[in-house]
């Protein structure tokens, strides 16, 4: 048992979602940065005792259990704290568009950067070829979430989520937030109310430089 939370990640990677969501609940984690696990070494050794896939972001709950996917974090927190507002509630006419929407962030955009990123680990004889059309891939899915999901002010319309979370991290990843405001202006917005947010300014500060 320990005192709180435990959170396995690098700043600016896919673990500043949870780390974001744990800010919204208002608990305690001590941040364990494995920066590097990306290649061998002791980084990814450590990583790899608590999540085997070597992945980020990993969480240890306060009685020991390991999560990760954080999609399914997400899920454990609203439950766990409520008071957060990450997810309506199951009787809320929002849960099914939020149930939707974070499995298909998830499942879609999240293996454009599994294979975009290390387009040499996935495609080594073509490894441009692969990172470029993940990125228009990416790009053609952003389109689709802008016509089809974000309502505003927040992605979900007047109900604050974590779908709201992930659009505010992953406008500061490419295609990068130029990009998002001439093309997904919505979405765009919905990353700035989310900077505004107090609760969350220190994670942001934390994980990405100041021009992002």
């Amino acid at each position: 048992m320990t005192d709180g939370y435990r959170l396995y990640g690098v700043p600016g990677w896919g673990s500043v979602l949870v780390e974001a969501m744990l800010a919204c609940c208002g608990v305690p984690v001590a941040f364990e940065d494995v920066e590097g696990f990306d290649r061998d070494g002791p980084a990814r050794e450590r990583l790899r005792a608590v999540n085997p896939l070597a992945q980020v972001p990993a969480l240890v709950l306060p009685d020991g259990t390991v999560m990760t996917e954080s999609a399914a974090i997400a899920l454990l927190l609203a439950e766990r704290h409520p008071e957060s507002g990450l997810a309506p509630p199951p009787d809320a006419a929002e849960r099914p568009d939020f149930l939707r929407w974070l499995v298909w962030m998830v499942a879609n955009v999240y293996p454009t950067f599994t294979y975009g990123d290390y387009p040499e680990r996935w495609a080594p004889g073509a490894p441009d070829d692969l990172g470029a059309s993940t990125l228009e891939h990416r790009k053609r899915l952003w389109r689709q979430f802008e016509e089809t999901a974000v309502k505003g002010p927040w992605v979900l319309g007047e109900r604050f989520s974590a779908l709201d979370i992930y659009a505010g991290a992953m406008v500061r990843w490419r295609p990068r937030r130029a990009w998002f405001r001439e093309h997904c202006p919505k979405m765009a917005a919905v990353a700035d109310r989310v900077d505004s947010l107090p609760a969350l300014a220190p994670v942001w500060r934390r994980n990405f430089p100041p021009e992002t």
